[in-house]
């Protein structure tokens, strides 16, 4: 079988992928995020064309330094009225950030690109709207106690596969987009790359 590698040092992304019986390296790709979004911003683009263009430029870094693999790069852009949300600072802004979105819906998009020798083989993006119940800073407030510093490693304050799914009222598309890497359709790609057994 080609080498796989991952462009990123996720690890929720690392466990799916190896969840899936996958073998691969992991090389995350040393790129500067902000700077690549900054000029994106200011033409206008959408989250969903700001994610894609980030997975983009880590599946093609990576690519470059290893000759004949199948990089995956991946990244999520957080759609909020209008806005798009990074990642927290710090916990204040975590608290701030959680109770805005408190009894709203926002929407996770999650782009998955494929790359061989700097080419881009392959994109695609899954897109989850989710809605959080109402809660109050109280509620926050132990939520964030428990959790800690992960809620800075996540665009929403949260991880769906812990205590943060208690912030959810409903959630409408991929549960794998939601954890940012739409697993199923990379799987597909995969097998007709000819990188995975068919």
């Amino acid at each position: 079988m080609t080498e796989i590698v991952l462009a990123s040092g996720s690890r929720i992304r690392g466990e799916l992928l190896r969840n899936a019986g996958l073998r691969f390296s992991v090389d995350p790709a040393d790129v500067d995020e902000r700077a690549i979004e900054e000029p994106l911003l200011r033409s206008g683009f959408s989250p969903v064309d700001i994610a894609t263009v980030l997975a983009e430029a880590k599946a093609q870094a990576v690519s470059e330094r290893h000759s004949g693999a199948f990089v995956i790069g991946a990244d999520q852009v957080l759609e909020f009225e209008g806005g798009r949300l990074t990642k927290p600072e710090n916990m204040e802004a975590a608290r701030r950030q959680l109770l805005a979105m408190s009894g709203k819906t926002h929407a996770l998009h999650s782009a998955v690109v494929l790359a061989r020798n700097g080419e881009t083989l392959w994109r695609h993006v899954g897109t989850v709207r989710l809605k959080m119940r109402d809660f109050g800073p109280a509620f926050v407030g132990r939520y964030l106690a428990q959790v800690g510093d992960a809620a800075l490693t996540s665009v929403g304050a949260y991880q769906l596969e812990g205590p943060g799914v208690q912030l959810f009222e409903t959630i409408d598309g991929d549960y794998f987009s939601v954890l940012g890497l739409p697993l199923l359709p990379l799987l597909a790609r995969l097998r007709d790359e000819g990188a995975i057994e068919a």
